[in-house]
């Protein structure tokens, strides 16, 4: 109702409004002016309206974790719940959930779609609380496709975020996009190596040449490698006799190397990496 006396509304047309129900009550405090039919960014506008501590210094609520994830494009669903970060504790009962942070840095705050929102950085740390690790590498995964992946800016509000309970996951997940000399050429290739390194094995060289052949992913030391299947690339009779030889050569110059393909990688990644571990553990001893 703030916003209306804020407009110039006479604050007795505002009152005889909601008298004569042109003003639809959403929150305490919190109306829609002619209708009763809110969509999903109508709610979400109405909770940090709602979650506002003082209407004379408005702005300082934002929307927040999966608010923010959807409407920065990083959820594939549309979330029930609204999510809203808001400076003051508010014991009042809410149809939607609000989350307390005393201070929350400008870097932190901004703009989507006409909201005030948690930043691309924030919103990952505030997701990575909840998300299993697959699901949290699919945020940054979308988050890097739409270009919206500042990798210095989620390590500075890693570095700001204290006792954040998402601080441990999103950093381990974050470990991949770090400055590495590994070259990947896709996002299979970065999906693999990133999926050694939550198992805690030791990352491979990507793309590492050996003789004429360049290894999708090779260790050295071990002298064992592993090639990365996709059908678009291995699927023709040729490719399939040229694999085949080219597996017979590696062996030749004493290097070992299994074939994963993405499906299995998609379908069951801890068993392919438990695999990969007993094949590297074994190899350590025969070389």
């Amino acid at each position: 109702m703030g916003q209306l006396l804020h407009l110039g509304h006479n604050e007795n047309v505002v009152l005889e409004w909601a008298a004569v129900g042109r003003l639809n009550r959403v929150h305490r405090g919190v109306y829609a002016v002619g209708h009763r039919r809110l969509t999903w960014y109508s709610r979400c506008w109405a909770a940090v309206l709602a979650a506002e501590p003082d209407e004379a210094a408005p702005w300082r609520a934002v929307a927040s974790h999966y608010s923010a994830a959807y409407l920065w494009g990083l959820l594939r669903f549309t979330p029930d719940a609204m999510h809203v970060t808001a400076p003051t504790r508010r014991r009042a009962k809410r149809r939607f959930v609000v989350h307390f942070s005393s201070i929350l840095a400008e870097e932190d705050r901004t703009v989507r779609e006409g909201f005030p929102v948690t930043a691309v950085p924030r919103t990952l740390l505030d997701l990575a609380i909840r998300a299993r690790p697959e699901q949290l590498e699919g945020y940054l995964d979308r988050a890097e496709d739409r270009k919206l992946l500042d990798v210095r800016a989620v390590e500075d509000v890693l570095a700001r975020a204290g006792g954040h309970r998402g601080r441990g996951r999103l950093a381990q997940a974050l470990a991949i996009y770090r400055p590495d000399p590994a070259f990947t050429r896709s996002k299979f290739e970065r999906s693999f190596r990133r999926a050694v390194i939550a198992a805690g094995l030791p990352a491979p060289s990507m793309n590492f040449n050996v003789a004429e052949y360049e290894l999708d992913a090779y260790w050295p030391d071990l002298r064992f490698a592993v090639e990365l299947d996709l059908f678009e690339t291995h699927g023709s009779r040729a490719a399939f006799e040229r694999d085949r030889r080219r597996q017979e050569e590696l062996k030749l110059l004493g290097i070992e190397s299994i074939r994963i393909t993405k499906p299995r990688l998609d379908r069951e990644p801890k068993a392919v990496m438990r695999n990969l571990a007993t094949l590297l553990e074994r190899r350590r001893f025969e070389v």
